[in-house]
């Protein structure tokens, strides 16, 4: 194991199906080979654990966003990496997580409403627009972009190395992690 000076939060966010999950597992393999302290905070996994219970309103998606980002500040504190993979649609609670956990960075994994229709395994889109599930992000719930992400990935026009590699490339550039000898 790597010792580890810092933690991090690195936040994935953008729409269901954009590919945040997808670059937060490559990014946590390569840590994790690195010998890197990582975890993983997946949005959908949170709610179903620590979140249990929790509609899908703009209060509740709000809280399901702080309890998300209290522990990652509490993992972040203790020297880890943690990386989030969660909607989080709403930018005004994104930023209050950001202000709560001095060392963060923001992924915008940006991928249109219509590309992430097209890759909907879950039918979760096909749901939302015939009615079935009700308060759909980008659907008829909003996904407020981000401002100024630290790092954009538009998984419609890179692969998932690529992305990945912007990620780590930002984690290098401001020493969470060191120099890697080759990209993904």
């Amino acid at each position: 194991m790597r010792q580890q000076e810092y933690g991090v939060t690195v936040w994935f966010t953008g729409l269901s199906g954009a590919g945040k999950t997808t670059i937060c597992k490559f990014v946590e393999k390569e840590l994790r080979i690195q010998g890197y302290r990582v975890e993983v905070l997946d949005g959908d996994a949170v709610r179903q654990n620590i979140c249990k219970g929790l509609g899908f309103s703009k209060e509740d998606r709000e809280e399901n966003i702080r309890r998300i980002g209290f522990v990652a500040h509490l993992l972040t504190r203790n020297n880890v990496i943690v990386l989030v993979s969660a909607i989080s649609p709403y930018r005004e609670i994104r930023e209050q997580v950001r202000q709560s956990i001095p060392s963060f960075i923001e992924v915008y994994v940006n991928a249109s409403l219509e590309v992430c229709e097209q890759r909907d395994v879950k039918g979760l889109y096909k749901k939302a627009r015939s009615g079935e599930i009700k308060h759909f992000t980008g659907i008829d719930d909003p996904y407020e972009i981000p401002l100024h992400p630290e790092v954009e990935c538009k998984t419609n026009q890179e692969s998932v190395a690529q992305s990945a590699n912007k990620v780590l490339e930002k984690l290098e550039e401001l020493g969470y992690i060191v120099a890697r000898v080759n990209d993904l």
